[in-house]
Formats: C-alpha cells, structure tokens, sequence
C-alpha cells in the first residue's frame, strides 16, 4: 500500500507541474497569440474540456486495461498535447495550441484518477488519508512549475516559453517510467463487467448528490477565479514574477491542507470539512472585491486553494461510500464528467467575465454555486445526525 501511495504521489506532482503551467500560462500565451484578446483564456479552456470530455473514456478504458496501462496511456497522450502546443508556440498559430492544451486536458483526466487509485489500495479506515497523501504531493507539482516556467520560458528566445512546453515532454516519459514500478490488484471478473446497481439508481442518493454537488462546485469556483486571476493582475500592473508569487501561493493553499486533511476528517466528518471548505470559498470572495493590490490577491488566491482543497477532498472521499467496487468505473466516470464539465464551462466564462464586466463579477458569480453547495452539504448533515439519533433511541 505504502509503494502504490509514494508512486501515485509521485506521479500526482509530476502531473500538478503539467497542468499548473498549463493554467498559469496558457491565457498569457493565449494573449500574445490571438487577434482578438477575449479569446485569451480560451487554451485553458480547452484543457479543461478535455478533461471533461476525457473522464469517461479514461475511467473506461482503465476497466478494461487496468489502472498501470491506462495511467501509462494518458502520459503518452499527454506527450502529444506537449508536442502540439510547443510547434503552436513555434509558429505562433493560436488554434493548434488551443488543440495542444485540449491534448493535454485528456493527459489530466487519466491523472485525476490517481486519487482513486490510491484509496482503492488503502484499507477503509485510511482512504481519506491516502486520497489527501496523493493529492498533498500536488504542492510540490504546484511550486515547481511556476518557478521552473520562469527559467524555461526563455530557453529558446524569442520563442517564449517553447521551452516549457518541450520541458512537459520529459515529463510525461518520466511518469511513463514512473508507473513501471506500480503494483495493484489485477481488477476481478465482475469489475471488468461492471456489475452492481444501474447507474439510474446510484446517483439518486443523497450522499451521491452531495459528494458531486461538492466536488463540482469548489473546482469551477477554484476554475472561474484561477484562470482569470493572471491576467487581473497583469491588468493591475502587478509584474509576472509577482503574478507567479500568488498563483504559487494559490497552489501550496490547495495541496499543503492535504497532509492533514485525511485527519481532519477522520476526526470531524467529511460533511463538516466540506462545509468549511464551502465558508472558505466565501472568504475568498470577500476577500477579491476588497481590494486589487498584491495582498487582496494573495490572500483570495490563498482561501480558494484551501476550500478547493477541503471541498474536493472531501467530495472524493464522500463519493466512496456512494458505490461498491463493481460500480466504481462507471460512478467515478461520471462523478468526473460532471465536476470537470462545469470546470470548463466555469473556465469558458472566465475570461468573457473578466474582459466585459470585470475582476469583481468574476468573484461575485460564484456566489450563487456555494450557496447550493452549502445548503445541500448542511441538509445531507443534518439528515444523518437525525438518522443516528433515531438508531440510538431505537
């Protein structure tokens, strides 16, 4: 169990470099590229579309190959997606690195998969732990990309940041090699044939509901803010390496919770945790339309990525007690499809948001979403405590 954690964590890092660059930069690349600027942020979308698009196929194909073959495959998908946008970059065609980042939006739906992967090698009483260890090796992918994008950008002058898109080459080869070392049960005769209850059935729970509910609104909030974030700080005439301070900033908030949000759950309940991550999100909020100097952005930047972190954790690991085992390709296919299908459509509206109306209507948009995220998170709590006080009076 202790192996497949610490190589999934490694995988999971070398996966948050590949999608944090492609998110930091993908609107300032989408900038300089297109000749009309509210298509910017149009390569982050389509890197979140292809992880929509790909959550289903990817959880699918995994059921029939199994999870080493079927992580091996999303990392050569994602070599594709790094060739495309460095060519795009070369000779500066805006559409093929929109393409390239769809590529390697496909490349990160095989590696959200990762976390699934880890709490099915854990014991019952240690899937949130292993969920949140994988998840926490994000921090070191969230650090390591900004930082290294600063000196990769300029490696082939003046075609900027060529370099850092041929870096995400190696990188993907290395996960290839990286997932070589993995072990995990052959998947069972009823797995592959994917037995259990009709999917009709299962997603009419509550506790389904509530983990999707969760899970899909703190990664489109996390979304609709991050990928407008650098370019509302390029407009704020904050400078590139103070951008790269808070975006890194955002993702040590959304990884560095993780080493102690498996126990914070343990302890208080996963339903708790989630209503915290939503009151964060709030904060987060609060905290954007303040102000626009570097410390309103920093500490936005700093309660979305802990919210996010609180409410996705905590939806995944909800999520496990909505399925069995022989249902889990389909459950956690379409859990993906429908969280990362709001992302790209949080992400689509981002820069359009950003552009007509501005940094605050961004911010104030999401409001709406965590009302309902908080509502039903509260009323699913509120249910199970009453069900547990009837069985104990009984």
């Amino acid at each position: 169990m202790n192996r497949n954690i610490a190589i999934l964590a490694g995988c999971q890092a070398v996966a948050l470099i590949v999608s944090v660059t492609v998110v930091a930069l993908a609107g300032l690349i989408g900038q300089s590229l297109a000749e009309n600027k509210a298509f910017a942020t149009l390569p982050a979308s389509t890197f979140v579309i292809g992880v929509a698009l790909s959550t289903i196929p990817a959880a699918q194909w995994m059921r029939i190959v199994g999870r080493r073959y079927g992580f091996m495959s999303g990392a050569a998908v994602g070599m594709v997606g790094g060739l495309l946008c460095s060519y795009a970059i070369y000779i500066g065609n805006f559409w093929l690195f929109g393409l390239g980042t769809f590529f390697l939006g496909t490349q990160n739906a095989f590696a959200h998969q990762y976390r699934f992967a880890a709490a099915e090698s854990a014991s019952s009483d240690f899937k949130a732990r292993a969920i949140s260890w994988v998840l926490a090796a994000g921090i070191v992918g969230g650090v390591l990309g900004p930082e290294s994008s600063k000196f990769t950008k300029d490696f082939f002058a003046p075609y900027t940041f060529l370099g850092t898109y041929l870096s995400v080459i190696l990188l993907c080869l290395f996960v290839i090699l990286l997932l070589t070392q993995l072990r995990l049960p052959s998947l069972t005769p009823e797995e592959r044939r994917e037995t259990g209850r009709p999917l009709s059935e299962i997603v009419r729970q509550p506790v389904f509901a509530v983990a999707v509910l969760g899970a899909m609104v703190g990664f489109s909030v996390m979304s609709l803010v991050m990928t407008a974030s650098p370019l509302a700080m390029i407009a704020c005439d904050l400078s590139y390496s103070r951008t790269i301070f808070v975006i890194e900033w955002h993702v040590i908030g959304m990884f560095a919770p993780s080493f102690f949000t498996g126990h914070l759950i343990g302890r208080f309940g996963v339903l708790r945790i989630m209503v915290t991550g939503a009151l964060l999100l709030f904060g987060s909020v609060a905290a954007a339309v303040a102000g626009i100097s570097l410390y309103h952005f920093w500490i936005a930047l700093v309660l979305l990525g802990v919210g996010w972190n609180f409410l996705f954790i905590g939806g995944t690991t909800l999520l496990t007690d909505a399925h069995d085992p022989s249902e889990k390709a389909k459950v956690q296919g379409l859990n993906d499809f429908l969280v990362f299908g709001s992302v790209a459509i949080a992400s689509l509206s981002s820069g359009g948001l950003l552009y007509v109306f501005g940094w605050n209507t961004v911010n104030l948009g999401a409001v709406p979403f965590l009302l309902a995220a908080l509502v039903a998170t509260l009323w699913l709590l509120l249910k199970r405590r009453r069900e547990a006080e009837v069985g104990q009076s009984a």
